[in-house]
């Protein structure tokens, strides 16, 4: 059973084995946008479109605190992946011990803070006066089980590195049905509005979280973790810092960009922000098919390139960019192609609607530009290459979206003219990352030409 869990990335056909590790994955992602897309819909369907509102607000301002330890997860993946493909068994272990400690930490620092900055951070953001309370709520619940969340992102990124990717999917998939209940039970029967469907999703994280830790508790060397051996090895969270640090904060200044956003999107009143909220779950199940390529890319072209294999390593990219424009691309046409009946899924308010099949129009039918600079920054990152792509991105996602917000939008105070930005940015960014990549890949293999051993520096 342990072995059924590895994939051997080093050897044999791709295409196959890039599935077997990317869908599992994808459904698990799916699943977790499902804990917020559930509590957008229960709350819209059976509470008020402001109730719609504060929940949907919140997830720019969630993925800003996030995304600095998820971005740490990735180099944890890395770096385990490289040890993997080195053959060293001790780094692995080191590695995986690091990992959760920072994660734990990591976790309770965010939900101490998330306390005090709720509020202000909504406030920063101008959200509706008439929306603010429940926003404010809502959010500092969810901080409480921040510890829960980095636990199971940073577990599951151990088990990813060697290719297991089904094991998590189940997990979530249990606590899917679980926020799904509760959802039902504290919103519909007990009446508690944003306050039930937190809790809900707070209770469904702490189920993946414990079982997540169960799995590492009892799984085969190296990747075993033994409570009296945990502690952080210098050496390692080195390593991990420096690739997981660019783009950790990457992750919080593109967060910040569509914080902003948020902000304009609110100065179109407490509808426009419930449309927006609607159709950014279509957005996020859209880009998790991107995302698990990346991770895909990054995994497979980690061990790769720690081995020395370049020729696998340029196949990777190949076929994870193929696969993230295929699938989002799909995605994408048949949500656009019904945006009425899936926003209906949300909310029965016309005006609601109306919003939101205008950010579908706007941004979600060309997010598959995204692939772009998702995969090719996914393969730059598990070359050891975490800097350049991150700046990259946070100039031509972030700054570039920020200078349409302040200097373009006011012009026309138009809904889609400000969401134009998305669309733009894509092409803008995935132009100079795609570049960038193939400049390390052509580096890369004049240093392995000249020395088998120089891709080690």
């Amino acid at each position: 059973m342990a072995q059924s869990n590895t994939i051997d990335m080093l050897h044999g056909p791709l295409l196959k084995k890039i599935l077997v590790f990317a869908m599992p994955l994808a459904a698990s992602s799916i699943l977790q946008q499902l804990f917020n897309s559930t509590d957008v819909a229960v709350v819209g369907r059976f509470s008020s479109h402001q109730a719609l509102a504060a929940v949907g607000s919140n997830g720019p301002i969630i993925n800003l605190i996030v995304s600095l330890l998820i971005g740490l997860s990735v180099g944890s993946n890395v770096v385990i992946a490289n040890n993997i493909g080195a053959g060293n068994k001790a780094g692995v272990k080191r590695a995986a011990g690091t990992t959760m400690v920072v994660a734990a930490a990591g976790g309770l620092l965010m939900m101490i803070v998330g306390q005090f900055l709720a509020r202000p951070m909504l406030e920063l953001v101008d959200t509706p006066p008439d929306v603010i309370d429940l926003a404010t709520l809502y959010l500092r619940i969810l901080f409480c089980g921040m510890p829960l969340v980095t636990v199971y992102n940073f577990g599951a990124a151990i088990l990813r590195s060697k290719g297991d990717t089904r094991r998590p999917l189940y997990i979530l998939l249990l606590a899917g049905f679980i926020n799904t209940g509760l959802n039902l039970v504290f919103v519909i029967v007990l009446h508690m509005s944003v306050a039930g469907v937190a809790i809900a999703t707070v209770i469904a994280n702490a189920v993946s979280a414990l079982l997540v830790v169960r799995l590492l508790l009892h799984e085969e060397e190296p990747f075993r973790l033994r409570p009296g051996e945990l502690g952080i090895d210098m050496g390692e969270l080195k390593r991990i810092m420096r690739i997981g640090l660019p783009a950790g904060l990457q992750g919080m200044v593109f967060s910040i960009s569509n914080v902003c956003l948020l902000s304009a999107i609110n100065g179109f009143g407490s509808v426009a922000s419930a449309g927006s909220a609607a159709c950014l779950n279509f957005e996020m199940y859209s880009y998790f098919l991107i995302n698990c390529c990346g991770a895909a890319a990054t995994t497979f072209v980690g061990q790769n390139y720690a081995a020395g294999k370049l020729d696998r390593c340029r196949r990777v990219f190949a076929i994870c960019m193929g696969l993230s424009v295929a699938s989002c691309g799909l995605g994408v046409a048949i949500f656009t192609w019904q945006s009425g009946p899936c926003l209906s899924i949300f909310s029965t308010d016309r005006a609601v609607i109306a919003y939101g099949v205008t950010r579908m129009h706007w941004v979600l039918a060309w997010q598959w530009l995204a692939s772009s600079y998702e995969i090719a920054g996914a393969c730059m990152r598990g070359m050891g290459h975490s800097t350049q792509p991150a700046l990259l991105t946070v100039f031509g996602t972030c700054i570039l979206r920020l200078v349409w917000v302040f200097a373009v939008s006011p012009h026309y105070h138009d809904f889609g003219i400000l969401l134009a930005a998305y669309p733009i940015s894509w092409v803008i960014t995935g132009t100079m990352v795609i570049w960038a990549y193939v400049v390390v890949a052509r580096k890369a293999r004049k240093r392995l030409t000249a020395s088998p051993q120089a891709l080690d520096k």
